[in-house]
């Protein structure tokens, strides 16, 4: 899945969601990616936490084209660039740095720093960053908290990471969520671990669902 910037942009949009991969291993990366990805889930941020995650994404980009795959917890432009080169079509980091973000517009990559107060959030997207990937979120309250970030900066797009669950997710989206970032909740180690991919993928399907009524009810008001 080779697109554009705004295709980018689009596509984790329409999904509404952006599963965090963390794993132990490349094997269980790829276990994991498969059983997000056969519920329907095909957007996905490979952190730089995952042994050989460079490698997990130079993988999915040739086996699974119908992923779109992002590279995560990418600190310093070097990384960055790394990863754009092995087919990462989008950029996350937890903090906000200006040379990263500086990078992925030199090659229109899409770029999504982290931040958490006010001024991490404007200073970000001043820097020019696509969407601000708001974290940890339940840190600071959860949907209640993005609720008030958007409401003097509706312009700009923020996606909420920390505390999303299937109990929380259509909080969020009701409190302006771009989309959704989702760790633990989703992708499962444990699951892999026991031979049970399956509810990984009943998981999927089911924060997709409520994406979709969500944009359902959305689109109807």
């Amino acid at each position: 899945m080779s697109l554009s910037k705004s295709e980018v942009l689009q596509e984790i949009r329409r999904i509404g969601l952006l599963p965090v991969l963390r794993a132990e291993s490349e094997d269980q990366a790829l276990a994991l990616a498969e059983a997000i990805a056969a519920g329907g889930v095909t957007v996905l941020e490979v952190t730089m936490t995952v042994p050989g995650a460079v490698r997990v994404m130079a993988r999915l980009t040739k086996e699974r084209p119908d992923i779109l795959i992002g590279a995560g917890t990418v600190l310093d432009p070097e990384t960055a660039r790394i990863c754009m080169l092995e087919g990462a079509q989008f950029v996350v980091s937890p903090a906000l740095n200006v040379k990263t973000v500086e990078i992925c517009q030199r090659y229109s990559v899409a770029v999504l720093p982290g931040a958490l107060t006010p001024t991490e959030v404007v200073t970000a997207w001043q820097c020019g960053a696509d969407i601000i990937k708001v974290f940890p979120a339940n840190a600071l309250g959860g949907a209640k908290y993005l609720k008030s970030l958007k409401a003097p900066l509706p312009q700009i797009e923020l996606i909420p990471t920390g505390g999303v669950s299937l109990a929380t997710a259509h909080e969020f989206l009701e409190a302006g969520a771009f989309a959704l970032g989702v760790g633990a909740d989703l992708v499962d180690t444990k699951a892999i671990a026991a031979g049970q991919p399956e509810t990984i993928t009943e998981n999927a399907r089911k924060y997709l669902e409520i994406v979709k009524r969500f944009h359902h009810r959305a689109s109807a008001a």
